[in-house]
């Protein structure tokens, strides 16, 4: 433990003493990850590119808002934390409809992903006062889509000095809160009029 172990968010995991473990002590703490390994072995991932219950981010609007972790629902297009995320509070602005290509998107499904997004920014600044953000759809397995057969936009929250030793050496990234938690803050602050009533699904 250190002394900045009090300075904690509620949740938030302590390094645990690596002179403690089995082996040689090499003065490194531990930052268990384990739920990172859903993600590596490809877990939730569609076996093809179909719509319906193979694919995450058609199944995710049948859910309840706690259970698919959904901030927001629009007309077309809804939010949803991310399952894996880069950072504390990234978020996906992704179309109820299943479809792979920014250029198939109709201009309302367009109109309402850039709103959400926006919308998003918004929120995330008031709750978690980030100093920037990176947006960005990833087009096609080759350019780096998880799961390609259903667009999504990335909302990344990002804070000075955030891309330290621990994701660029160690390959983890430490999140200060729980899942539930930050989905239950963003939807709390997510203005009223920007969320469609009753939960409309494409």
């Amino acid at each position: 433990m250190t002394e900045h172990d009090d300075a904690r968010p509620p949740g938030a995991a302590a390094p645990e003493d690596g002179a403690a473990l089995p082996g040689v002590p090499d003065g490194f703490g531990r930052l268990w990850t384990p739920h990172r390994m859903a993600y590596i072995g490809g877990e939730n991932k569609p076996a093809d590119g179909s719509a319906g219950d193979g694919c995450p981010f058609c199944r995710i609007p049948a859910l309840s808002d706690e259970d698919g972790l959904v901030v927001a629902r629009g007309a077309v297009a809804y939010v949803v934390l991310n399952l894996y995320p880069y950072n504390g509070g990234h978020v996906l602005v992704v179309p109820y409809r299943h479809v792979a290509d920014y250029t198939d998107l109709t201009p309302d499904e367009v109109a309402e992903v850039a709103e959400l997004t926006r919308t998003a920014m918004r929120v995330l600044r008031e709750v978690s006062g980030p100093h920037g953000f990176n947006l960005g759809m990833n087009q096609g397995a080759v350019a780096g889509a998880g799961i390609a057969a259903h667009l999504h936009q990335h909302v990344v929250p990002r804070w000075s000095g955030d891309s330290n030793f621990l994701p660029i050496v160690g390959r983890t990234r430490a999140l200060p809160e729980l899942l539930h938690d930050t989905r239950a803050r963003l939807a709390a602050a997510w203005p009223a009029d920007h969320v469609a009533t009753g939960d409309q699904k494409g």
